[in-house]
């Protein structure tokens, strides 16, 4: 390979992604000037990959964390023949287009995560790492590497500020991640100004201390130095590496090593200008010179060799680990194994019952010997959250002393554990399971208290946008957790999580209701579903007397009509106040009052009914409608109506015990029967 077809086919990337920019009149044309050689050099020497089958399960994963710079990746992408065309450069952050503004899985073929909120793409890879790492010690055997892909990251200054980032980087230290390679884009610059404003610590003493092997490329456009740098790093089993890039940003233009060159056009003027500075032809607009094309369009066929190898491998590894094959490609299919719900339980009929956070961490545990790919952990409180897979070890690093080298570690079954252990990182938490979702091959979930949902909410509506299947169990999940008082006691957060698209918010009200709310959990795909689970022992309803727990599927559902009569009152509930109304509604029918009692655990499975199913939930002729939920209640008027009324919390919580701060609150049998009969009259 010449010198000089390198050089075109870098100035091929940058100019693509300068007249993307600059036809859209729209994007960051500064970092695709910058790193654009050490994305080539990635791309060109060491990336793993078939862009006839973006979805090869062995090839190495490359993640754009500094998101903004998406005309860099879509040149890559074009260039290396993942079946986009020019025209679709051309179309670059234009509606309908394969080019979005930010990358988009699932809209451009190739890219493996969602990016743009800084960090978010970094937590990813480590998830991502922690994938390959699991399934690797799981799978892999002797001379069958089925799992044998490095991650890759392009990041910026911002990432790198992001609390996300820190997390997660302390975390893939802490697990010796050495199949994570971080290719850091240090040019100094961020939208605003110089990063001498804002960040003046030491990144790269930062990352040794937490564990990361580093080097620093001085000239981000001297090609063998970051080609060394690479190899070195894939040499770095034990540490996850950060290769610390010195590059100029808008590099070659008027506006370089300026914060202008981040965010908008360069103009057409400096466009020109920084043509001819690079020595690239000011006609065609998009411009791809014969060689550049010929060369950059091998990869098709050196990534149809490498797949059609690992296939080969894949068939003979089938004859001799026929179980383990069967099991991994279920897996990688996205499909459930036969039985698999077969061990759920069926929880008795008990007055004084399970917290649904105990009943989930029973369902799970039955789950978990049948579901292999159900993997996950919490933000240190395991004790807590109880979702601890107990027969299933931890995910750790090799031991002190070990060599730490990579087949060792499989040995000792370092990876295999399927208990992630995130520490207090819910932010990096929520990035890391979209990563392993994003991955491939895992049901993965994570768990917090419900108020600490707060930290999560940028994974988690990322995970909604991918269209991700992740899990997440929130458990102590209203005032009810008493003494620790209004900072854990969460209020606007059930609405808060309802209000993200296509998510799935399911609160159980007992034991039964959970163990179909976990089923609903695995079955759901291209969503993430969020449990919220309660601290409080909760009544295990008799579904000889009340409407079968499976209900649950539909969002809403009658658990009890009166006796005789048709109901003039319905009296709605989710999670741990449904016992509450269904004491209320024995009361109010003692005093002649017909009450029909409605659980509805998920709002969003409800509105995925068809309007007459709902209608038979909620009739419109029954008017009298007093909904009952320990948080906001904003979200519940269109089930209310005009004529119905609601008991929530719209304040803070308190500190005292539990019992007390619901009486406080007005979650008492009188309340409710009070508000019931004002609707009445």
């Amino acid at each position: 390979m010449s010198p000089d077809l390198d050089q075109k086919c870098i100035d091929t990337i940058r100019f693509l992604a300068v007249d993307m920019v600059q036809k859209a009149d729209s994007g960051h044309p500064g970092l695709p000037l910058g790193a654009a050689p050490m994305a080539y050099v990635l791309w060109d020497r060491y990336l793993k990959h078939n862009p006839l089958n973006p979805h090869w399960p062995d090839r190495d994963r490359f993640v754009l964390s500094a998101g903004h710079g998406s005309a860099l990746l879509y040149a890559l992408l074009f260039l290396s023949g993942y079946g986009i065309t020019l025209d679709d450069i051309r179309q670059f952050r234009q509606w309908g287009s394969k080019t979005p503004g930010h990358p988009e899985r699932g809209v451009t073929p190739g890219v493996e995560v969602t990016t743009g909120p800084l960090g978010q793409g970094f937590g990813n890879a480590v998830g991502m790492a922690i994938a390959e790492a699991q399934l690797a010690a799981r799978y892999n055997r002797d001379a069958y590497r089925l799992f044998d892909h490095y991650t890759y990251v392009l990041a910026s200054d911002g990432d790198l500020m992001e609390g996300v980032a820190s997390e997660a980087a302390s975390l893939a230290g802490h697990l010796k991640l050495g199949r994570l390679i971080v290719l850091y884009d240090d040019n100094s610059v961020t939208l605003a100004g110089s990063t001498d404003v804002t960040f003046s610590e030491n990144r790269v003493q930062r990352f040794q201390a937490y564990g990361w092997h580093t080097t620093t490329v001085e000239d981000g456009n001297d090609l063998n130095a970051i080609d060394m740098a690479i190899s070195q790093a894939r040499r770095e089993v034990a540490r996850p590496s950060l290769i610390r890039v010195r590059t100029h940003i808008g590099f070659g233009s008027p506006e370089q090593d300026s914060y202008k060159a981040h965010g908008s056009a360069l103009g057409e003027e400096n466009v020109r200008k920084t043509k001819e500075k690079l020595g690239w032809p000011l006609e065609p607009d998009f411009l791809v010179p014969d060689e550049v094309f010929a060369h950059m369009r091998k990869q098709p066929a050196r990534g149809h060799e490498q797949e059609d190898a690992w296939t080969q491998l894949l068939t003979d590894y089938q004859n001799h680990y026929p179980d383990l094959h069967q099991e991994f490609d279920t897996r990688l299919r996205d499909g459930l194994p036969e039985g698999w719900d077969a061990d759920i339980p069926t929880f008795p009929p008990d007055e004084k019952g399970l917290a649904t956070r105990e009943s989930s961490g029973k369902v799970m545990n039955a789950l978990a010997p049948r579901l292999p790919a159900l993997v996950g952990g919490s933000a240190d409180l395991d004790p807590s959250t109880k979702t601890a897979l107990s027969k299933f070890g931890d995910f750790r690093p090799p031991r002190t002393g070990e060599t730490g080298e990579r087949d060792a570690a499989i040995e000792h079954g370092d990876y295999t554990g399927r208990n992630i252990h995130f520490g207090v990182r819910e932010h990096a938490m929520g990035a890391i399971v979209n990563g392993l979702a994003a991955h491939g091959g895992f049901i993965p979930y994570g768990a917090t208290f419900l108020t600490f949902s707060d930290y999560m909410r940028p994974p988690i509506r990322l995970a909604a946008l991918m269209g991700l299947h992740v899990v997440h169990v929130f458990t102590h999940d209203s005032l009810a957790l008493g003494e620790d008082g209004p900072t854990h006691q969460p209020v606007e957060h059930l609405a808060a999580l309802r209000a993200i698209p296509e998510t799935i918010v399911i609160r159980p009200a007992d034991a039964n209701e959970t163990a179909v709310a976990w089923k609903v959990a695995v079955e759901t795909r291209n969503r993430p579903v969020l449990l919220a689970l309660s601290r409080q022992k909760l009544p295990t309803l008799d579904r000889s007397r009340y409407g079968a727990a499976d209900g649950l599927r539909q969002g809403a559902y009658v658990l009890a009509d009166p006796p005789q009569g048709k109901p003039s009152l319905i009296l709605i509930a989710s999670g741990s106040e449904v016992p509450l109304i269904l004491a209320a509604a024995t009361r109010l029918g003692e005093e002649g009052i017909p009450v029909r009692c409605v659980s509805m655990p998920s709002h969003e499975l409800f509105e995925a009914l068809p309007q007459s199913e709902r209608d038979k939930v909620l009739p419109p002729s029954i008017e009298a409608r007093l909904a009952v939920e320990m948080g906001v209640t904003q979200g519940w008027d269109k089930y209310i109506g005009p004529r119905g009324a609601m008991l929530g919390v719209n304040r803070f919580g308190a500190s005292a015990p539990g019992e007390r701060v619901v009486r406080e609150y007005g979650f008492t049998v009188d309340r409710v029967c009070t508000l019931a009969r004002s609707l009445l009259m």
